[in-house]
């Protein structure tokens, strides 16, 4: 593994952002697609809610299997429906089958999601997971950046349905480095039961733990905030503010390198702090810039450098807090990392995709469900640290 550490890194790292890449691409083309299926834009937001949706199932289906199989084979076999659904996307007839292919497309993608974060944890514990997670951090934050201005271009130069033929080729090379680069981190327990009962108990036992459900709902929680961002943000910058294709992808490119930022700098706090109390500062001053977005909607000076602003400092915190939060819930887990991490993501995607629902869903021709559902997500978040720090630590997470 040390031989060839940077390659493995760069492999989960693209695991990780298969799916955001796959979301952050085809953002700028919602009115387009829209346009050619002659139906709303709310309609083609649920292109995304769906995408949300299916990531956070097929989350569950994966943890164990990894932990039964091994990492690599399920993993393969998820990016193997990814590579399909890819390119059936290319030729779906209507609005209503491409929100079921692309939950079917989220099926395959979130295999690379589950597998990278306990991949993660068969290597590495405690502040050196975070560490890693926040180098992972840096590719998934590199994908807002790189993914929308790549998806306007192929607008300006072909259509929408290049985009999809685009993340068909990236899941490719993905499964073929994969398959030929990346070794197996666990070879799996064949004891491990896959009956129904078994699973349940399995989720069961990792749910109860005290120490994964609140620093995973944490996590979460703060996360949907950033999901509403993104179901949101199409709408707002480029029919609000008028804001091009072109234009929408610098933007959202400027906003995401927040998240560069942040979870580098993460990496050199960790020197000096411990990740529960990075995570609750970062908290704090996400919900400060979670209000401060709604006094200004509600004064009416949200304008654009506002908004542009707030949401970048607004992911900035988001850097510090994911990948800490996340690491002290995988912290208690070792056997069965593959079930912790189908967990993990689910919760992260079933909130994210409610965030995203309800944006589309309270959808009134402003920024103000947008932004609403950003601050809801900060402030309930934290509210979790101050339950959290209000119950009886246990001896484990004394030593984080």
């Amino acid at each position: 593994m040390k031989t060839n550490r940077k390659i493995i890194l760069l492999i989960l790292g693209l695991l990780s952002a298969i799916g955001p890449f796959s979301i952050d691409m085809y953002l700028p083309a919602f009115d387009t697609i829209a346009g050619d299926f002659n139906t709303n834009i709310e309609k083609v937001q649920l292109s995304l809610t769906s995408f949300f949706i299916g990531i956070a199932i097929g989350q569950l289906i994966y943890g164990p299997l990894l932990d039964k199989y091994g990492r690599k084979k399920p993993l393969i076999v998820g990016l193997g429906i990814y590579v399909v659904t890819s390119i059936l996307c290319v030729f779906t007839p209507d609005v209503d089958s491409l929100i079921l292919l692309r939950f079917a497309q989220a099926l395959g993608s979130c295999a690379g999601m589950v597998a990278s974060r306990a991949m993660v944890q068969d290597y590495y514990q405690g502040k050196e997971a975070a560490r890693v997670f926040s180098l992972l951090m840096l590719v998934i934050a590199i994908s807002p950046i790189l993914a929308p201005s790549a998806g306007a271009f192929l607008l300006d130069y072909f259509d929408w349905h290049y985009i999809f033929i685009a993340l068909f080729a990236i899941g490719f090379v993905i499964l073929i480095s994969t398959i030929f680069m990346l070794p197996e981190s666990y070879a799996g327990n064949k004891n491990f039961s896959l009956a129904p009962k078994a699973i349940v108990s399995q989720y069961f036992q990792v749910f109860t733990n005290q120490t994964f459900i609140f620093y995973c709902l944490i996590a979460s929680t703060a996360s949907a905030g950033l999901y509403a961002y993104l179901a949101g943000s199409s709408y707002v910058l480029q029919d609000l503010y008028g804001l091009s294709k072109k234009e929408y992808g610098l933007a959202f490119a400027f906003v995401a390198s927040a998240l560069i930022i942040s979870t580098q700098l993460n990496r050199v706090f960790l020197k000096k702090w411990s990740m529960q109390q990075i995570c609750v500062v970062a908290n704090i001053g996400q919900v400060l810039v979670g209000l401060l977005m709604l006094v200004s909607l509600w004064n009416n000076m949200i304008t654009f450098p506002v908004i542009l602003g707030l949401t970048f400092g607004y992911l900035m915190f988001q850097g510090f807090i994911f990948p800490n939060a996340s690491a002290m819930a995988m912290a208690p887990f070792r056997i069965s990392a593959g079930s912790a991490s189908a967990l993990l993501g689910f919760l992260q995607m079933g909130l994210g995709a409610l965030s995203s629902g309800l944006v589309s869903i309270f959808h009134n021709n402003t920024p103000q469900p947008m932004l609403l559902a950003m601050c809801i997500c900060a402030v309930l978040s934290l509210v979790l640290h101050i339950i959290k720090r209000n119950l009886k630590d246990n001896k484990k997470e004394a030593l984080l």
